[in-house]
């Protein structure tokens, strides 16, 4: 068993070396596509050995056409259950529940067949209504781009295509590869917005001897920011678990780590606003580097006559939204984004019902 083979290298060997050729013997005329995408760690790249001990392993997204699906899914199932070695690269290709959680699925050596693998044989319509709320075949609806949380887009543009034979996943990708021009202008707009709305409030909160408060609301605002570069860096931002590692991999996380790490380790207000401050710095000039408006100041102020540092967020907010020239995106309410931009309930943000639900009510 190798230590260092990461989960999207395990996928593709056991795609080349174990799957296919049972694929090519059993099935030999059977157009598929097979991929390993959706959730999992190892979708992102990001998966290490504590992975390893819950739902992953030897596995593959196999994608069927509609009526092949119909005809050859159970038996695609079946003859893997029976075919499919034990173990694979030391890995084990047989999965049960997890004793303590039921969702969860623990890799689990066996000699009994059939294997209850984790070849998951799929139609790509079925997955994408079912991941994402998304129609295969079609071109995303501003609606998916505001109601889709990111964190799915990254995983559907991550992971990997290890054979498109239905010629189906490799186009879809493109089509994910990032938001429209008008929709990130958008987006970029809210995630402004939410800056200016709370960023004189880390120290008016300190003034008052809040030193707590303070700090959660500069806790909130360093996520904000660090969304906010992810936007103008064009990154869709994973899950919680794996946020602050995907920012690390921006270009400007060299520069704006350190300021985030000194704000909220701040003890008082007055430094913890200046560390805030010299970031919102950074971010409007990355903003200026982008060209997308005319150039916004780049040096914090007072906000009014209080003593609390400011870049004017909802400025560089009102700008970012003068800039749009769709009318459908001019139409959507001014400030509010898309849906992981004002909810992170996990609950939410996993049911595509429920995301669309909020943003037809916002729209109403």
């Amino acid at each position: 068993m190798d230590s260092t083979l990461s989960g999207l290298e395990l996928a593709r060997r056991f795609y080349l070396q174990a799957l296919r050729p049972i694929l090519d013997a059993a099935f030999p005329d059977l157009p598929h596509s097979a991929a390993l995408i959706g959730t999992g760690s190892e979708v992102l790249g990001f998966d290490t050995v504590m992975s390893r001990d819950h739902n992953w392993g030897p596995r593959l997204d196999l994608f069927l056409s509609e009526p092949d699906h119909a005809r050859w899914a159970e038996d695609v199932r079946a003859v893997l259950g029976q075919r499919l070695p034990f173990e694979f690269l030391g890995h084990p290709t047989h999965f049960e529940k997890a004793p303590n959680d039921p969702t969860s699925l623990v890799p689990k050596h066996t000699r009994i067949r059939p294997l209850q693998h984790r070849v998951q044989v799929l139609t790509l319509r079925g997955f994408l209504s079912e991941y994402a709320g998304l129609q295969a075949g079609s071109e995303p609806t501003l609606m998916d781009w505001l109601a889709v949380p990111e964190q799915k887009l990254r995983t559907l543009t991550a992971g990997a295509v290890y054979h498109d034979g239905l010629g189906a996943l490799e186009p879809l990708r493109r089509s994910l590869a990032y938001y429209p021009h008008d929709v990130w202008l958008y987006l970029l707009s809210a995630a402004w917005q939410r800056i200016g709305q709370e960023e004189p409030f880390v120290g008016r909160a300190g003034s008052v001897g809040d030193e707590v408060g303070s700090a959660v609301i500069a806790a909130r605002l360093v996520r904000d920011a660090m969304r906010l570069a992810m936007l103008m860096e064009r990154q869709y931002a994973p899950y919680s678990k794996w946020f602050g590692f995907a920012f690390g991999r921006l270009n400007c996380a060299t520069a704006l780590a350190p300021l985030f790490a000194q704000a909220l380790r701040a003890e008082v207000w007055q430094e913890r606003q200046r560390h805030l401050a010299s970031a919102y710095e950074l971010l409007a000039r990355m903003h200026n580097s982008l060209h997308i408006t005319d150039p916004v100041a780049t040096q914090s102020r007072c906000f009014h006559e209080r003593p609390f540092l400011v870049i004017g967020g909802e400025e560089i907010a009102q700008r970012l939204w003068d800039a749009i020239r769709d009318p459908k995106v001019r139409a959507l309410p001014y400030g509010v984004g898309k849906v992981d931009q004002f909810v992170d309930s996990t609950d939410v943000l996993s049911h595509d019902g429920r995301c669309r639900s909020l943003l037809a009510e916002l729209r109403a």
